[in-house]
């Protein structure tokens, strides 16, 4: 060091005074880069990963704003700008797509989170080990049911000629119902198949937060005569907030994505019901292999991906300005 110092006096004229200059933003990140090189090598795979199938891909959007042909390819097509976006509102769909998709991952957001956090507190209240194990399995199963599978039960069920529910109406002398040839149910039948999948799915979630809560508080709680809907109310439910803030807001990241295999499997291609139950993503994908129209597809894509992404923005935000220890980012 001294050595070191001797040298800038000697090379600096007499008189002159000798400025520390501040290492740059580029060399400190180069150094701490340096001091972390561990981490970023075990993070070096999912990144990787990221990157190729995630960011790569995303190259594709400038399908949204050509007139895609297989002859010129993906850049060599006639770009047309914005008029793969202008089809999509002059036909009318652009709207009844977005209020449909909006509307329903809104009941599904909200109703599968009452529902989750309801038959949590439930099984965390059990006494019996084995029954809440048994409970906790069922609710669990129909997470890994295919949709495929689920569409047949769903006429095993609901079916016109052999479902059991008309089988039981028609019993009781009344008439037979045809779910595919009227859409005012729709919307009560996707809703109940939807929760009775994923609800068990959130439930464990819950359960797990419901279970790392401090149990001296609930002892504390019942030594002062605290019954259990009070127990509940004023310990479990609020140490729940941030885990139900956090499920929210990643639901909320894609509340304009609907559930495509719950859609496509049980409505599919019903031009009587669509009205009732076509979301942007069957409609992506119907455009895509009935018209052949990469263009368009791609534009209903990527605005489905904006609003997406604004969403998840301005409620994050809203969050923050709540409470900031709640949010995403």
């Amino acid at each position: 060091m001294a050595n070191t110092a001797q040298t800038v006096e000697r090379e600096a004229p007499q008189g002159a005074e000798v400025k520390w200059q501040k290492p740059s933003n580029f060399k400190r990140f180069l150094k701490r880069a340096w001091d972390c090189k561990i981490l970023l090598a075990m993070l070096l795979p999912a990144l990787t990963y990221v990157i190729i199938f995630s960011y790569i891909p995303m190259t594709g959007i400038v399908l949204a704003f050509k007139k895609y042909n297989y002859v010129d390819g993906i850049y060599g097509s006639p770009w047309v700008g914005f008029d793969n976006f202008k089809f999509l509102i002059v036909s009318n769909k652009l709207w009844p797509l977005t209020r449909n998709t909006l509307l329903y991952n809104i009941v599904f957001i909200f109703l599968g989170m009452l529902l989750a956090v309801a038959f949590a507190i439930m099984i965390n209240e059990l006494t019996n080990k084995v029954f809440k194990k048994i409970f906790q399995s069922f609710m669990f199963l129909p997470y890994f049911i295919s949709w495929v599978v689920v569409q047949a039960i769903f006429q095993a069920i609901f079916g016109f000629e052999y479902g059991i529910f008309n089988h039981i109406i028609e019993f009781f002398g009344a008439e037979r119902i045809n779910f595919y040839a009227s859409p005012d149910g729709w919307p009560v039948l996707l809703v109940f198949f939807k929760m009775w999948k994923m609800v068990g799915y959130d439930c464990i979630v819950y359960l797990a937060a419901v279970a790392g809560i401090d149990q001296g508080m609930y002892e504390a709680a019942s030594i002062d005569g605290a019954n259990i809907w009070q127990r509940i109310r004023h310990i479990t439910l609020p140490s729940l907030i941030p885990t139900m803030v956090i499920m929210g807001l990643l639901a909320v990241g894609q509340i304009f994505r609907g559930d495509f295999g719950l859609f496509y499997q049980l409505v599919g291609n019903n031009a009587v019901i669509l009205k009732a139950a076509d979301i942007l993503d069957t409609f992506i994908y119907r455009s895509l292999m009935q018209t052949n129209d990469y263009g368009m597809s791609s534009a209903a894509g990527l605005y489905q991906s904006c609003l997406c992404f604004i969403t998840i923005l301005i409620v994050n935000k809203i969050v923050k300005i709540i409470e900031p220890d709640y949010t995403l980012f």
